[in-house]
């Protein structure tokens, strides 16, 4: 798999993220996403390799060469939802309209006190399941992570819900692992994305949108060292103030027998990429990997 996306620098100062955090909270929203505008127009003119990998990728999506319409469009999307991260962690989902699609499969779970995986990926807006945990129903949450990845808009998103850090499992630990099943035996859902690989992580190849991609075996590897139900979820950006937040049980167990594990982590870690493409073809613009998913190799 490519690992262009740790090699991008982060974009954005702390003081422009800080005026925006704070004509969102003091201006309101709608105010604040009239700024959506010319930030668009600023990394479509300055981020040219994230401008090449969307047009790359819509072209893919959609089916046809994409234009610079599409990419405009791409990069506003992403600002928009990261601009609601303000809301959310601030508390003010209220002014967004957040539906829930099948929240059985992850209520019944908790109401049970099992504890669980819930994969998603950056495809949409993770921080609106996250959101929604810490506020509206308090659910036991943990959230495994990068931690050096997007430090400054991670920093300063986090000053507005010191709760939202707490619940941050570091990767790459020696104790993540032990945190994690910690966190499963006490009945929490431990979120994940599953899209991206680390340097240590192995991957599998699999036909995504045409071509051969690399996908993180990781994720399934988890489950099964755990023997945790894996769920999954897509909290899609719809335009406006619109949010659809999608959950699909996969599976109970990834490898119910040790001597199965392999073909188990093959056969689950597919499931998720057929999944993941085929939400990525129902909402485009969500697609938040502003790299070469596909290298020369044919690996993402």
């Amino acid at each position: 798999m490519s690992l262009q996306w740790t090699a991008q620098r982060e974009r954005g100062s702390r003081a422009s993220l800080r005026l925006i955090r704070w004509i969102g909270l003091r201006l309101g929203r709608p105010v604040a996403r009239a700024f959506l505008y010319p930030i668009t127009l600023y990394f479509l003119i300055k981020a040219r390799p994230q401008r090449i990998a969307s047009r790359l990728y819509l072209t893919r999506a959609l089916g046809r060469t994409a234009n610079l319409l599409d990419v405009a469009r791409h990069i506003h999307c992403f600002a928009a939802t990261i601009l609601d991260r303000v809301f959310l962690l601030s508390g003010r989902e209220d002014l967004l309209d957040i539906r829930l699609h099948n929240p059985e499969c992850v209520l019944e779970r908790i109401d049970a006190g099992q504890g669980f995986l819930l994969l998603g990926s950056h495809l949409g807006s993770f921080e609106v399941v996250r959101a929604l945990a810490i506020g509206r129903r308090n659910l036991p949450l943990k959230v495994l992570m990068v931690p050096e990845h997007n430090q400054v808009i991670t920093e300063i998103l986090h000053a507005l819900n010191p709760q939202a850090a707490t619940t941050i499992i570091p990767l790459g630990t020696p104790e993540s692992l032990l945190q994690v099943k910690e966190s499963l035996d006490l009945g929490c859902m431990v979120g994940l994305l599953g899209d991206r690989s680390r340097s240590d992580e192995d991957t599998l190849t699999y036909p995504f949108m045409g071509r051969p991609a690399g996908i993180p075996t990781g994720p399934m590897t988890l489950a099964a060292a755990t023997r945790a139900p894996v769920v999954l979820f897509f909290g899609l950006y719809r335009g406006g103030n619109r949010y659809d937040v999608i959950f699909e049980p996969l599976t109970e167990a990834v490898a119910p027998e040790r001597g199965q594990r392999a073909q188990a982590v093959e056969r689950w870690t597919q499931r998720y990429a057929e999944r993941l493409e085929h939400h990525a073809r129902q909402a485009p613009y969500n697609w938040f990997n502003f790299y070469d998913f596909w290298d020369e190799t044919g690996s993402a």
